[in-house]
């Protein structure tokens, strides 16, 4: 089983919500199925199908996170040794090489990236380009719109 890699912090929120479903969401379907039930005839039941629908999602996902956690590699970007380099983990600012633009990202797993928080997935073209690169280097980004050049500006392990 391949390890799926995690920050500190994506890995405490996966660790939240498994919580939440376990404690608050399967307890309120479970009494939601009940209270469906109570109304008698289930086959023209909205309440009892949505609420069954609703069991389903949350006992899937519990599923889902539990395997995501149990197959963890936990990843403290603080204790990282990289002497400067782009990996999971780092914060990275880049400069954009045609306008100057400049952006701050880090690098997270694909569970944890949020691009309004400036967190991008390890899997993302533009992740992957900055693997493995210094400070001064520049990087070739695949985007739609053809190829754009960033420059690394420096690299961080916060």
């Amino acid at each position: 089983m391949s390890k799926i890699p995690l920050t500190l912090i994506g890995a405490d929120l996966l660790r939240q919500e498994l919580h939440n479903l376990k404690t608050v969401e399967r307890p309120g379907v479970i009494s939601a199925i009940s209270e469906a039930r109570a109304q008698g005839d289930l086959s023209e039941n909205a309440e009892y199908e949505a609420a069954k629908e609703r069991q389903s999602f949350v006992e899937g996902r519990i599923v889902e996170l539990e395997s995501k956690l149990g197959s963890a590699q936990i990843i403290n970007p603080k204790t990282l040794i990289a002497d400067g380099r782009c990996v999971f983990g780092s914060t990275v600012v880049l400069e954009d090489v045609n306008n100057g633009d400049v952006v701050t990202y880090q690098i997270v797993g694909d569970d944890e990236a949020d691009i309004r928080h400036r967190k991008i997935s390890i899997s993302s073209p533009i992740a992957r380009a900055l693997i493995g690169k210094y400070s001064g280097d520049i990087a070739e980004v695949q985007a739609p719109g053809g190829v754009r050049e960033y420059e690394v500006v420096d690299v961080q392990y916060i």
